[in-house]
């Protein structure tokens, strides 16, 4: 159980510092008139558990510690959805409900999607 601990906690860790890095990038190109960082990163790790999912639990016999590390750690910290929920709040108050629905729209369905298509993709492989 401790080895598992650790591991989350080194994933977590990585994919903290990976949002950050995927975030403001997307926001220095795109700009923060609309929360296009925390979207990419969260359809970005939505694709991203889809195919490790599938790769890690039927292709590859990867111990359970380190599939907590990489799917809880990583892209449990990767993802943002705490991030988006506030992000959305803050549309919201500031009266811009059609931004907000916008952005619920398009992350529940781009992520979705994003997840469907990594399942896809790791069945391919």
């Amino acid at each position: 159980m401790l080895k598992t601990l650790v591991l989350i906690s080194l994933g977590g860790a990585f994919g903290a510092v990976m949002r950050y890095l995927a975030s403001t990038s997307v926001y220095a190109v795109m700009g923060r008139g609309f929360p296009y960082g925390t979207l990419f990163v969260n359809v970005a790790g939505s694709l991203l558990i889809g195919i490790l999912a599938i790769v890690m639990l039927e292709r590859m016999s990867i111990g359970p510690e380190w599939r907590a590390a990489v799917l809880v750690g990583v892209l449990g910290s990767f993802t943002t959805f705490s991030t988006f929920s506030l992000e959305t709040l803050y549309l919201i108050e500031q009266g811009e409900m059609m931004r907000a629905m916008t952005n619920i729209a398009l992350s529940v369905l781009l992520c979705l999607a994003a997840v469907w298509l990594g399942v896809f993709l790791g069945r391919q492989l």
